[in-house]
């Protein structure tokens, strides 16, 4: 399992996150603004790296560090991580969502606010030198529909405010049944009906190909007349050009955004919108939110460590199984028979039947089988084995059936075993019964020789024979504690051979 010993923090943090760290028991060092040569140079010493917006983890750092275990943004947001190029590199990606939940919730109950009384465009006239009164008469939010979009635990908080102040809360989350969101007082409504009823519309969800430009000119003209939008989640969800125009037009009444497409940006028609509230994505930008983070990002990869959890990753979600003692065992069973079955066949379509007492470790199945059937490929691991294999060309079906064993096929090619306390046994394979079950552990030299006469060992290898078991219809199996190279080369002229992790 990883184990996190050594960390580089690359941007400023809060000496929380060091203190939660070294005691932990993790090596820290802070090493900020680094070119990427020297990053790439100085990760060689660490297992993970603790970063916020600032340093870059791209495609080029992760390809110049293969051993690189974890990359945790102490943050939400992980625009600035190549999530895809760390997934293929087997290293996990963190984040801490909840740490900065509150301070963007108020955020945006803010801009809420201010945009029904024209605050920003007050405060802007008063320092110009002007008193003009008449020019920002505003509306209450008494009385007014909210509309949330994301129902998640900022949508939530942000919903908690307003009604305080006598908003109607509607709002959309396609994770989220009506019966959960009426629970946070919400009415959950699908987005057609939302855009007609809402006075004032704010975002909560990631920025993925579902939720960009899901603000746009179109949908803005099927809303209310003047409806006022806000964006503290992620630039792009709301389309900055378009929503300009809706500006222009009076479809829409005014927008608040704390985040946008290009940071700093450069669209100045938008900044410069006598309409526009715009704030430099100031979301986490509290005393309270920053020391949350830095502190939930270091207990994550103690966590980690200690076996307790895999808190906030975004890839690796079956690493989980692997936390789990009970668990570790009935995946460990999964690869050594799928290794079994590599020995044998080639084919790239395999059909696992597990039994029932597998279902707590279903996710990591397929991850499990492939680790099994490409035992030496390079950088594979827990974090990338499903996608490399699907990349490869492999099927992997999960299948669950009575009883107590597991089945590995792959065309007219099957082996059977289960799992135990001691390890996984090896119990059947091609219908051949193990006159005794195999323990699967050093190297496994097979044979399925019908003819009643095994391939021949030298008398070297054979005194180097743990254990034989023979298979019912024909064919045997030996046992090694370990071979060298040359040994090793010679057995697999004539057997099938598995070397066991």
């Amino acid at each position: 399992m990883i184990k996190i010993s050594s960390v580089l923090i690359a941007d400023e943090i809060e000496q929380q996150c060091v203190d939660a760290l070294t005691r932990g028991g993790v090596n820290v060092v802070k090493k900020t603004k680094l070119p990427v040569d020297s990053l790439i140079q100085e990760l060689q010493n660490h297992d993970a790296v603790v970063v916020r917006s600032a340093t870059k983890i791209t495609r080029q750092v992760f390809e110049g560090c293969p051993n690189l275990n974890i990359v945790a943004r102490a943050g939400t947001g992980v625009d600035n991580i190549d999530v895809e190029a760390a997934t293929e590199n087997g290293t996990i990606v963190m984040n801490t969502p909840a740490g900065n939940s509150r301070s963007a919730a108020e955020l945006t109950s803010t801009l809420i606010l201010s945009m029904s009384r024209m605050v920003a465009q007050g405060v802007a006239s008063m320092k110009a030198g002007r008193w003009d009164r008449k020019l920002f008469m505003g509306t209450e939010v008494h009385g007014k529909t909210l509309a949330i979009i994301g129902l998640g635990r900022i949508g939530q908080i942000v919903a908690g405010h307003m009604r305080a102040f006598g908003m109607k809360t509607i709002g959309y989350d396609p994770m989220v049944s009506a019966e959960a969101a009426a629970k946070s007082g919400i009415e959950w409504l699908p987005l057609e009906e939302i855009w007609t009823q809402a006075d004032y519309i704010t975002v909560h969800v990631p920025l993925i190909p579902q939720t960009k430009n899901l603000i746009n000119l179109e949908v803005l003209r099927k809303c209310k007349k003047g409806v006022k939008i806000i964006n503290v989640a992620r630039g792009g969800i709301v389309n900055e050009e378009e929503i300009v125009v809706a500006l222009n037009e009076g479809s829409c009444g005014g927008f608040a955004v704390d985040v946008y497409v290009q940071e700093p940006p450069t669209y100045r028609e938008l900044i410069d919108h006598p309409k526009v509230v715009c704030l430099p994505h100031l979301g986490a930008s509290t005393i309270e939110a920053q020391e949350r983070v830095a502190v939930e990002v270091a207990e994550n990869i103690v966590a980690l460590n200690e076996g307790k959890g895999l808190f906030g990753a975004l890839n690796g979600h079956c690493l989980s199984a692997l936390l789990d003692d009970s668990k570790v065992p009935v995946v460990k069973a999964i690869t050594d028979l799928s290794q079994v079955l590599a020995s044998l066949t080639v084919t790239k379509k395999v059909v696992v039947q597990c039994p029932e007492s597998a279902k707590p470790v279903e996710k990591a199945i397929p991850s499990a089988v492939i680790m099994g059937l490409l035992p030496g490929e390079n950088r594979l691991n827990f974090v990338n084995a499903e996608k490399k294999g699907k990349e490869m060309g492999y099927e992997v079906t999960v299948e669950f059936i009575p009883g107590a064993e597991f089945k590995i096929k792959a065309g007219d090619r099957k082996v059977s075993g289960y799992f135990s306390p001691a390890g996984t046994f090896i119990s059947e394979i091609d219908g051949r019964k193990v006159l005794s079950p195999v323990l699967a552990m050093g190297i496994l030299a097979i044979t399925l020789a019908t003819n009643g006469h095994s391939p021949v060992l030298s008398d070297k290898l054979r005194s180097r024979v743990s254990v034989e078991y023979g298979l019912l219809g024909g064919g045997r199996l030996a046992l090694f504690e370990n071979l060298n190279t040359v040994e090793l080369d010679e057995i697999s002229r004539a057997y099938s051979v598995v070397q066991f992790a």
